[in-house]
């Protein structure tokens, strides 16, 4: 039995220019300077106010609450909008098709995004039965804390030796190893394969049709 926990954005799906568009509007309706795609990359896969506040550089809890707030009220309105820029990566579904198939697997996700935004995103992509537990910020510390990983343990009764997380940033591969898991990072996501490798992911992929083999890899 394996407990495999993924990331979601930039590991599942690519909202790096959805996200890049919300952070230009939020900052520039406080005043300040936009922040370019390749600063928000750095910074996705946090938590939002953590996020943010690295962004902008400040720990003022006032302005990080404006930026927090006006970002989600940008994101929502974009979604209600009928937002179609929130895709799998190419070979995803097929790849977690096929895990949710075998019933020695058990799924979870692990990111920085709000639970109301996992639930509606694993709904608009008809996945929400292929995931046991869903770990974000709503009750858990920002990554590369461990606690989600933990929890995700504890909830599905799975040990360190039996769980992987997989991740495009070197939040993910600090939070798995902080936790004591195997952990696998992907090319296609937002942080540098040379990062990923840096901050300890034991095995790299370049493809969806890799994971099986990583994932046995790892456990082995």
């Amino acid at each position: 039995m394996t407990l495999i926990m993924f990331d979601m954005d930039g590991t599942l799906i690519d909202t790096q220019a959805l996200i890049s568009e919300h952070m230009a509007t939020a900052f520039t309706g406080a005043g300040l300077r936009e922040p370019t795609p390749a600063e928000v990359r750095r910074i996705i896969g946090l938590s939002l106010p953590v996020a943010i506040a690295r962004l902008a550089g400040t720990d003022d809890p006032e302005l990080i609450d404006r930026l927090v707030e006006d970002y989600k009220g940008h994101y929502r309105a974009s979604v209600v909008q009928g937002c179609d820029r929130e895709g799998l990566f190419p070979g995803a579904r097929k790849a977690l098709d096929a895990l949710n198939m075998d019933a020695a697997n058990v799924m979870g996700v692990a990111t920085g995004k709000g639970l109301a935004g996992v639930q509606r995103i694993l709904a608009l992509h008809d996945l929400a039965d292929h995931f046991a537990t869903l770990q974000t910020p709503d009750h858990n510390p920002s990554k590369p804390h461990p606690g989600m990983l933990l929890r995700a343990m504890d909830e599905t009764g799975f040990g360190k030796d039996e769980t992987v997380m997989i991740g495009d940033t070197v939040f993910d591969i600090e939070l798995g190893r902080n936790a004591g898991v195997a952990t696998i990072g992907v090319t296609w996501g937002y942080h540098d394969a040379a990062e990923l490798l840096a901050a300890g992911a034991h095995t790299m992929i370049e493809t969806f049709d890799e994971l099986d083999d990583a994932i046995r890899r790892v456990l082995e």
